[in-house]
């Protein structure tokens, strides 16, 4: 399929056909046309996934987005442009995941963390086991893949580091918990490879787009 059939496609509101050829055409070539045609499907299906409130695969679209300009060789300020408007859609979104009225705060917070995370792993390459994983009432919030090793990741979520560190947050009693429950996921899926737990840490002020993130591999448990 060639660039203008991807345009084709995109003006007949065909959205995931055309940025799936798009990614397609993209993979073997990267001129300036392929290059702002892969850009141009890839913002109609970032609004999409903002949309949806499926935030960790639009932000995983939003980093693509900045690799693209970084890499291509076109000229790009209406990239640049384009860029701050899908920057836009996820501040309406975030808005609307952590508006107060409709949840309490600390959960819309929370589980928008864990999708920034997730986002954030996939980007790394990993893959994304499961979710939420929980065991009586100990819960582990993602299980992944790296390569051959089974990586167990909390997540913590802050918007300062006023009173604490959110590394902090991962105490005796956490650490306990998550032990019990990692132990249970290793023998009801009788894993017999490495393993390791890991710590991701996002701090996400008000008015800022993109949050500090910190993941330390390899956390030490109890």
């Amino acid at each position: 399929m060639t660039t203008n059939d991807i345009l084709e496609l995109r003006k007949a509101g065909h959205t995931e056909d055309a940025y799936e050829a798009a990614r397609r055409l993209y993979a073997s070539v990267k001129d300036a046309r392929t290059s702002a045609v892969m850009f141009l499907t890839a913002t109609d299906v970032l609004k999409r996934r903002t949309d949806e409130g499926r935030m960790d695969e639009a932000y995983k679209i939003y980093m693509a987005l900045k690799r693209l300009i970084s890499n291509t060789n076109c000229e790009n300020e209406w990239m640049q442009d384009a860029l701050k408007r899908c920057e836009g859609f996820l501040q309406q979104a975030n808005r609307r995941m952590t508006n107060p009225r409709l949840t309490p705060e600390h959960i819309t917070l929370g589980k928008w963390g864990e999708e920034l995370a997730a986002a954030y792993l996939r980007e790394k390459g990993y893959a994304i086991l499961e979710r939420d994983w929980h065991s009586s009432h100990k819960d582990i919030d993602i299980i992944a893949r790296q390569r051959d090793c089974i990586v167990f990741v909390e997540v913590k979520t802050r918007r300062n580091r006023d009173f604490i560190e959110p590394e902090q947050a991962v105490n005796y009693n956490k650490q306990k918990n998550l032990r019990m429950a990692i132990n249970h996921y290793v023998k009801s899926h009788h894993l017999n490879g490495p393993w390791r737990f890991d710590v991701i840490t996002i701090v996400k002020r008000t008015g800022e787009l993109m949050p500090d993130i910190n993941h330390t591999e390899d956390w030490s448990l109890i």
